[in-house]
């Protein structure tokens, strides 16, 4: 019944993404990055080198990102409604990806001897034309990220990988400065820069093509509730787009996303230009030579903490405290940033603003990684409200708000210069000048931080309530998931054609005892000793994929060691392999599980390290997958092969075995082959049975298992009852029937010298996400690690 690993459809059936998928997204992120920021290199050697005024500056700074910011709804509205065999978004990120790299290269081939006006003019068309293609790519490609998982964290680890990657963009194109400005790699930076462009407009094509390629989509093509696309609707199109746009921000929790983000990233883009003159003009009086590499530095070093410091903290801040604090957090830092960057621009000791960089860095870097996570799900939000997946429409919304304040920080850029009188490219300048750079550089970003924090102060997407809206979409789609033996109720009853043999009682009778006497006697059985324990390693705000440390599944084996002899533990990587090893020096036995899904990369690290774990001496038993049939993510025979595999390697010693529900072996011979040793999941609770009959439901599985297993060793892998959740037909949680169920089962297996792995140790919050509340009751101690049914824990709870 544990999580399953990711699979390859979009959106994501359990959450979980490849990782992969994520890389491919983040190459495409890197491109999507790379342009503006060599974009925003480039454009100093507009008035630098080709002597363009600030007002011509401002303005191709201005007017295509204001013609690209109203074509993106557009080009969301026909994303969302795209029919076709590969699906809605990736033909136009291909598509877009050769519009923005060849109109890239051709946009800056400009020479001094054309002259200012017909270099303006010129640049002017073509930054339209990439801007055009920016939209035909961005709006499907951040559409396509949104529509990867449907799982709250799972989301917010997708746009930290998106944007790790995508922030080795700023860490490369500062030094493209170094390149520009030095004669001895090019005669002047317009020439550099003509060359750069080439390179940089080919290289972030191809890199914008990646996730076009490597993203798997379904078909739309046969999508019977999209909108049409034909020119001739396209005019009445039109009206729903901006229908659409209109009821999209009255989402009150986008809309604080939307404006939030405008704030911010408006304020840091209308001053990030000044960085160049402020450490030229400032730090070393006007003298590029001087000033040497430092401009780099600041945005190199910069996005280098934002890479290796923020992202890998904010993603960790947002499990534990969740997004909204998180980001509150976070711009809180930066402004701390900004002050000192006030204080330590320092004339004759450049260093001393690196001091600040990490700060500083707080607030751009977590702005994208939480604000697309919380924009995700914000989708699932609208479409529980309006039945319609628009992530193209609201992507496209919320990057209108971006490259909207883009543009007019591009337009405020140059007002604030010809405000402070500063002169770009002339010899010195006034000290009032380049003071006023300063305050404004400190002072709009602090300014801009703090709208920001006070319009999110009341954000209420909740982390639970994100959860609620996702387990109500399932609900009204019907969503019946494979990832564990739940969501069949009814499976005996149909095996045994009526069931007239499971209206029967056996065990004993504990229905005239109370809740006092159930937890004696549920601590008696404990402190005498279980067979075995499903072992439950994930901590609360941890999810399947985090790294255990050795600390927590320390803790929480020697919590368990004293109540049990075995442990069964579900997988071999990202710390799990502590696991085994850690039990074994306990004096545990344990049943180790490689985890198989259909990532077939995971799946040999799984096998192999089950291997050399076994060949280390802590495993007992080796089981090669858990439910994975059930899921349908490999067929039979790949599994077989995997069993081929570990047995060959393995001493006769270890017998090996496949976990999966007690049906799932009935049907399949030359699995009962393969295995040395029957390992069966069986839940009565999942089947609707009513408690007082679920230890007659257990019984008859493993009976019927034992008529197909050839005599070999049958044991039960998980069974068990949650405290807490919802109904399945005559099946109920309760704190009383957990006890009930836990005496009972471990009566019957002694009495019939069954061996029986109890499910679980401990409650896993995580496991809502597929099975909602029940999902985090199934535990013996609670989410703190706190024995559940103790003694002095007397309740009411039926």
């Amino acid at each position: 019944m544990e999580s399953s690993q990711p699979t390859q459809l979009t959106p994501s059936t359990n959450g979980k993404v490849p990782y992969g998928q994520k890389i491919a997204f983040g190459l495409g992120m890197l491109a999507n990055q790379m342009f503006p920021a060599a974009l925003g290199i480039f454009m100093v050697v507009l008035v630098e080198n080709l002597g363009m005024p600030t007002w011509m500056w401002g303005i191709t700074f201005f007017l295509p990102r204001i013609l690209d910011a109203f074509i993106d709804p557009i080009m969301g509205f026909i994303s969302d409604n795209t029919r076709s065999k590969w699906g809605r978004r990736r033909q136009y990120v291909f598509i877009g990806a050769i519009i923005m790299g060849i109109s890239f290269v051709v946009m800056w081939q400009l020479y001094r001897e054309s002259g200012i006006d017909y270099n303006f003019y010129y640049f002017l068309v073509w930054s339209i034309v990439f801007y055009l293609g920016l939209s035909i790519f961005s709006v499907p490609f951040v559409a396509m990220g949104y529509e990867m998982s449907d799982d709250f964290h799972e989301r917010t680890s997708i746009m930290a990988i998106s944007q790790w990657i995508g922030q080795w963009a700023w860490v490369i194109a500062p030094w493209f400065w170094v390149v520009m400005y030095d004669q001895s790699w090019f005669p002047n930076a317009d020439t550099a820069t003509r060359t750069l462009a080439v390179w940089v407009g080919i290289s972030c094509m191809i890199l914008a093509m990646i996730p076009a390629i490597f993203i798997k989509s379904k078909s739309t093509k046969n999508e019977e509730s999209f909108s049409p696309l034909t020119f001739k609707t396209m005019g009445g199109s039109l009206k729903e787009i901006f229908s659409s746009f209109v009821e999209a921000f009255k989402n009150s929790p986008f809309r604080k996303l939307c404006i939030a983000t405008f704030f911010i990233f408006n304020a840091f883009n209308t001053v990030a230009g000044f960085t160049f003159f402020i450490v030229v003009y400032y730090l070393f009086n006007g003298s590029s030579s001087d000033a040497g590499i430092w401009p780099t530095l600041f945005g190199c070093l910069g996005a280098l903490s934002t890479t290796f410091i923020v992202i890998p903290i904010v993603s960790w801040m947002s499990k534990k405290m969740e997004k909204k604090k998180a980001f509150l957090v976070c711009q809180g830092i930066s402004i701390f940033g900004y002050i000192l960057l006030w204080f330590l621009f320092i004339p004759g000791k450049p260093y001393m603003f690196i001091f600040a960089l990490p700060f500083f860095s707080f607030g751009i870097g977590s702005l994208f990684t939480l604000m697309m996570s919380m924009t995700a799900d914000v989708c699932d939000m609208d479409e529980l409200t309006s039945g319609k997946r628009r992530e193209g429409i609201f992507g496209a919304i919320y990057w209108w708000m971006v490259k909207f304040g883009f543009a007019i920080a591009g337009l405020l850029t140059g007002v604030i210069m010809s405000f402070v009188d500063f002169h770009p490219g002339a010899a010195t300048q006034t000290a009032g000048a380049v003071t006023g750079l300063r305050l404004f550089f400190s002072g709009i970003p602090i300014l801009g931080t703090l709208i920001a924090m006070w319009v999110m102060r009341n954000y209420d997407l909740t982390e639970e309530k994100a959860r609620e809206i996702k387990m109500e979409l399932d609900t009204r789609k019907g969503v019946v998931k494979k990832q564990s033996s739940s969501y069949l109720p009814g499976k005996l009853l149909s095996l045994e054609n009526g069931g007239s043999s499971l209206k029967t009682v056996i065990g004993s009778d504990l229905t005239a005892k109370s809740e006092i006497e159930l937890r004696e006697q549920f601590s008696t059985i404990l402190n005498n000793g279980l067979h075995g324990l499903c072992f439950s390693p994930y901590l609360e705000g941890q999810v399947v994929g985090d790294i255990l440390s050795e600390n927590q599944v320390r803790r929480r084996l020697e919590l368990v060691a004293p109540h049990t002899q075995w442990i069964r533990s579900f997988s071999c990587t990202d710390g799990n392999e502590l696991i085994p090893a850690i039990a074994h020096e306990k004096g545990l036995k344990t049943l180790v599980g490689a985890w198989i899904s259909n990532d077939r990369v995971k799946n040999e690290k799984e096998i192999q390290k089950l291997i050399a774990l076994a060949k280390s001496g802590v495993v007992a038993i080796a089981a090669i997958g858990n439910e994975v049939l059930h899921r349908q993510e490999i067929s039979e025979e790949e599994l077989l092969n995997y069993f081929k595999q570990v047995r060959e390697a393995l001493p006769d010693s270890i017998p090996v075995g496949y976990v999966d529900a007690y049906y799932q072996f009935l049907e399949r011979p030359n699995l009962i082959a393969a295995c040395d040793v029957i390992l069966v999941n069986c839940y009565p609770f999942w089947e609707g049975a009513g408690n007082d009959y679920a230890l007659t439901y257990l019984n008859r599985m493993i009976e019927i298992t034992k008529l197909v297993a050839n005599g070999k060793r049958v044991i039960v892998t998980e069974t068990g009852w949650p405290s807490k959740g919802g109904s399945v037909e005559a099946a109920v949680p309760s704190t009383l029937n957990a006890m009930k169920y836990f005496i009972g089962v471990q009566e019957w297996a002694k009495s019939n010298n069954m061996e029986l792995f109890y499910f679980s140790s401990f409650d896993e919050s995580w496991k809502t996400n597929q099975e909602g509340e029940v999902g985090s009751g199934w535990g013996i101690w609670d989410k703190n690690e706190k024995l559940k049914f103790d003694t002095k824990l007397v309740t009411n709870v039926i």
